[in-house]
């Protein structure tokens, strides 16, 4: 199986003019294509994006929500999708053949879909095959490519969300003995522990070195975890609880189960981000918080709660670099050219990639 998108009509440098406007000139014009264009255009924003890009989204939520959301907007013709890759592309498989999804900068990938790719997943298939036979079912997050997606599609797997993921482990281990979990190995480790899968249980794949990681007997391993991350999550440290907890001592820690055991282990609570934005959404004024998820998000959960004392858990964290690649000039120029009917920066899967991978889709909605 070859992965793999088709991005036709690639647009990849920023030209130049856009670097010279002022701020108010680009609110302007993307505000007058908005209303010129109408409901013929239809802009999702991800949460971890930024201000700038934010105000102007139709609608902001997670990746898997908003191209659910995408796909069932019949009206929309062209949809902009404010976030990375792997979303766009989960845009494009849910939508019709005459919706056309776009991706403001081309540049906006994710590190975490990025450590698993398939050539290296093909490989791990058949040396795991070889180890435990025909007793293990792929999962994937949606954090994962299209073909990545494809996979799993392929081989009788399913996608999970950060939301959804122990009642999909669960389904997956009523499949098969065992599981493989990628591309995110705190994900799968946190939410298989949570299940009452022991630590001693669980393997872990190196796609570099291209071998399982694994001390004890095979044949008690449930659960195999590619050894991928994301950078932002991974960021966040047992000492940063530490030190909440020695400063702060009323503050409630809560973190995305992309963290590392050790950091969810140590925490009050954790949860996927919509969780996390009910969860302070639903909390009592003046209670206090420090949250470990992007930055970009914290900010803008600490400005829509001043009766709140939010931090975040690691002051000193960088937003997520690839969710802002995407900014108010890229999305001018991505919003001219369809004006202008250049349609450039176009995502479309192809499309035997996509069949499967909808398998694997489906598979997670039915049973949502």
């Amino acid at each position: 199986m070859e992965m793999i998108t088709d991005l036709f009509q690639t647009k990849s440098m920023l030209p130049d003019e856009y670097r010279h406007l002022s701020r108010e000139e680009m609110e302007q014009r993307v505000h007058d294509i908005k209303r010129s264009l109408g409901t013929k255009l239809f802009i999702p924003g991800h949460h971890y994006q930024k201000d700038e890009v934010i105000q102007f989204a139709d609608v902001t939520g997670d990746s898997l929500q908003l191209a659910q959301i995408a796909a069932a907007n019949r009206e929309a013709e062209h949809i902009v999708f404010c976030g990375v890759h792997f979303m766009a592309e989960t845009a494009d498989m849910l939508t019709n053949e005459e919706q056309k999804v776009y991706l403001p900068d081309m540049r906006a990938g994710c590190s975490m879909a990025d450590m698993a790719n398939i050539y290296q997943t093909e490989e791990a298939w058949a040396e795991l095959q070889a180890i435990f036979g025909d007793t293990i079912i792929p999962l994937t997050y949606v954090n994962s490519t299209a073909a990545i997606k494809a996979f799993t599609g392929h081989y009788g797997g399913a996608c999970v969300t950060s939301s959804n993921a122990k009642q999909m482990v669960k389904w997956a281990l009523t499949q098969k003995e065992r599981l493989l979990f990628l591309p995110d190995q705190h994900l799968g480790r946190n939410t298989a522990y949570d299940l009452g899968v022991p630590l001693e249980q669980m393997a872990v794949w190196n796609p570099i070195k291209n071998e399982l990681e694994y001390k004890g007997n095979l044949s008690e391993v449930k659960v195999i975890l590619w050894k991928g991350h994301c950078s932002v999550h991974e960021g966040f440290t047992v000492e940063n609880v530490r030190h909440i907890r020695e400063t702060k001592p009323h503050m409630n820690i809560i973190v995305h189960p992309e963290c590392s055991r050790e950091v969810v282990a140590a925490s009050d609570d954790s949860g996927s981000t919509k969780y996390i934005i009910d969860v302070i959404q639903n909390a009592p004024a003046g209670s206090s918080w420090a949250i470990g998820t992007e930055m970009n998000l914290v900010k803008r959960i600490i400005a829509e709660h001043p009766d709140k004392e939010i931090i975040s858990l690691n002051p000193n964290m960088c937003p997520c670099m690839t969710m802002n690649r995407i900014d108010l000039p890229h999305l001018l120029w991505a919003l001219d050219m369809i004006v202008q009917g250049e349609g450039g920066n176009i995502i479309k899967v192809e499309e035997q990639t996509a069949i499967e991978a909808r398998l694997s889709l489906q598979r997670m909605l039915d049973r949502a």
